[in-house]
């Protein structure tokens, strides 16, 4: 097996160019061998083996510095570079990042769980370099769909105009997660398919080389010659007249080719683009007939290619996405807007009832945002379906196109809390902190999917501002489903356990744990009142209130961050009215990022546990004791 010798770049090096080929396989076999097991992003790792050989054949990592736009392409990468014995622990609690990840490799010099940064790291690096007097390559291996996303456009303009030597890969495979859209992605599809301008191009090349050196006017008169037959031939010429020099299309699974193609660009003084043309799910035929399914997943059986799926009760994302196809037959006013996830959203469905009520905009939050600004602005119901992780991207429209223009914009936020295996990149932990803070905005969770379909309803029915339903990468809790959605008053919380001296407020899936704190608590003669706190924004003031006058002592739950989360509002609540002795112990995730796992043992180590809960409540016991004393 030629894998097993491969330890580290250097021993790449020593492999013939006739033996990548065997060893691509190998790699392709490997891959889905492993992650048949563990899950992970098989197609689009499938896509980059011969792109990812080739890099680490001629170039000499960690010296020459490899960006990946997305690290959960780096599969490839992570196998060449020394952690082949690793990948048993892949996504697992304390095992192997599914990203890039610096502090486990020399290797990985940029981590990404977001895409469109490679090219500005790129930059950062290429700069870096020339400050400090060195000769290394740069190199970003960045997706088609990845330059849908406004930062590699404003990274682009920038590197065109510095004219730093530095290498951008485009992986085109038409796909990012969904298929692709919009004009950068039409354009693409000229160059890929026009035979007529790589046919001509390589005659006037082969022409030009015959001409004798007779004078610096005529080789000048030649290259405006091949210059203009781009512009005659390939509407824009986009990357040229962006600076860069343009080479390709070339196969990306063709080795012998690649590796003269990325030997030419060396010879390019300044920025330049290599377009590889590859195939997401390369070798395994279920991952190529269905990418998008193929792009991440859990384990799966080799032969038959079927996903190993829990039965059980439905994902929230697809209770959200009958909901809102239920609401949109009874309001015309409501369409849906996705950043390239239609599939991870639930809103396939949608676009299919609906089509021309389904808009996909690309890798393109911020857009997206202020899109649906607009959209409300002039009179419709637009639903921002949207991972939390992703958000964050757009947070200034968010607080400067929609919350300040009070535009009623639905932001359908999933992956609310922990994701898991996806880890830190994709934490959904931020969002309640950092909605809270900005005026008009009304953030809700459901302690289950009954709920999430009534606060569907709520969201769509509310016409003041802008209002957040955000719900978890979780299976519902198996009720049963009403059949009518109903509105909820806004800002009104739910006692679910009754109780006396001590109350637990929470929302969504930690709901179910600190009700099973409440029945441990129970055996010891502690009645715990237990509260869906289903309103981040705005909290239920007259509870709250009622909660003091009767003396009881609280303890916040919350999967997200402690910092500005929900135990700070409740705090806040009662200093802002001089209610002081007001005992209040807030949980909830520390002041670091949380890496990859399980949900159950993400929650473990932050202490959102049964234990926790029972833990604080008998110490708020103990001190009321003592106080009493």
């Amino acid at each position: 097996m030629l894998l097993d010798q491969i330890n580290s770049p250097t021993d790449l090096k020593k492999l013939s160019v006739a033996q990548l080929e065997p060893l691509a396989q190998e790699i392709r076999d490997f891959l889905i061998e492993k992650l048949s097991k563990t899950g992970g992003h098989l197609a689009p790792n499938l896509g980059v083996v011969e792109l990812t050989l080739a890099l680490h054949y001629l170039y000499d990592s960690p010296k020459d510095k490899f960006i990946f736009d997305v690290g959960h392409q780096a599969y490839v990468h992570k196998l060449l570079t020394g952690r082949r014995e690793q990948f048993d622990s892949l996504r697992q609690y304390k095992g192997m990042c599914g990203f890039v990840k610096r502090a486990e490799s020399e290797h990985d010099v940029w981590e990404a769980g977001h895409s469109s940064t490679s090219l500005s790291a790129a930059m950062g690096m290429a700069m870096a370099r020339d400050f400090k007097g060195e000769h290394n390559k740069v190199v970003a291996v960045i997706g088609d769909g990845a330059l849908t996303g406004g930062m590699a456009l404003e990274a682009m303009n920038h590197i065109g105009h510095e004219k730093k030597n530095l290498m951008v890969v485009l992986n085109d495979n038409e796909m990012s997660i969904a298929p692709n859209v919009g004009a950068l992605h039409n354009y693409l599809s000229k160059i890929r398919s026009d035979g007529t301008y790589l046919k001509v191009k390589e005659e006037v090349e082969h022409l030009l080389k015959k001409i004798p050196a007779i004078g610096g006017t005529l080789a000048k008169t030649a290259e405006r010659v091949k210059d203009s037959l781009k512009y005659l031939l390939v509407r824009g010429v986009l990357f040229e007249e962006l600076g860069f020099t343009y080479l390709g299309p070339v196969d990306g699974h063709n080795l012998p080719k690649l590796l003269e193609t990325f030997r030419q660009a060396d010879k390019v003084n300044g920025p330049v683009l290599v377009h590889v043309l590859t195939l997401k799910g390369k070798g395994y035929s279920p991952a190529e007939a269905d990418s998008q399914s193929w792009h991440g997943g859990g384990p799966y059986k080799i032969e038959s290619g079927q996903f190993i799926k829990a039965v059980g009760p439905p994902m929230y994302t697809e209770v959200f996405s009958h909901a809102l196809m239920e609401l949109a037959e009874q309001d015309e006013r409501i369409v849906a807007v996705t950043p390239a996830m239609p599939a991870g959203s639930g809103l396939l469905k949608f676009g299919a009832r609906f089509p021309e009520r389904m808009i996909d905009v690309g890798i393109a939050e911020q857009h997206a945002a202020t899109l649906c600004a607009s959209l409300a602005l002039q009179g419709l119901k637009p639903v921002f379906a949207v991972y939390s992780t992703f958000l964050q991207r757009a947070y200034d429209q968010v607080v400067h196109d929609i919350c300040r223009q009070n535009a009623n914009v639905v932001f359908a936020i999933d992956r609310a809390g922990f994701v898991g295996a996806d880890g830190e990149t994709h934490q959904g932990v931020y969002d309640m902190a950092f909605l809270r803070s900005i005026p008009n905005m009304v953030v809700m969770m459901p302690k289950d999917e009954n709920e999430l379909r009534h606060m569907m309803k709520t969201a769509v029915e509310y016409n003041e501002g802008p209002i957040a339903v955000r719900y978890p990468r979780l299976s519902g809790v198996g009720v049963e489903m009403e059949p009518e959605m109903r509105p909820i008053p806004i800002g009104s919380w739910e006692v679910v356990r009754e109780g006396e001296g001590y109350a637990v407020l929470t929302m969504g899936p930690l709901l179910e744990i600190a009700e099973e704190a409440a029945e441990q608590l129970k055996t010891e003669g502690i009645q715990l009142r237990v509260i869906n706190a289903r309103f981040i924004k705005p909290i239920d003031e007259d509870m709250l209130l009622q909660l003091y006058k009767e003396g009881a002592s609280l303890v916040t739950l919350e999967e997200g961050a402690i910092m500005g989360g929900f135990g700070s509002a409740v705090m806040e609540f009662y200093s802002a009215r001089n209610i002081h002795g007001m005992k209040v112990k807030a949980i909830g995730i520390p002041d670091y990022f949380v890496e990859h796992g399980s949900v159950k043992e993400q929650r473990q180590e932050t202490g959102l546990t049964v234990e926790r809960i029972v833990t604080e409540v008998k110490a708020l016991l103990t001190r009321s004791k003592r106080a009493r004393a």
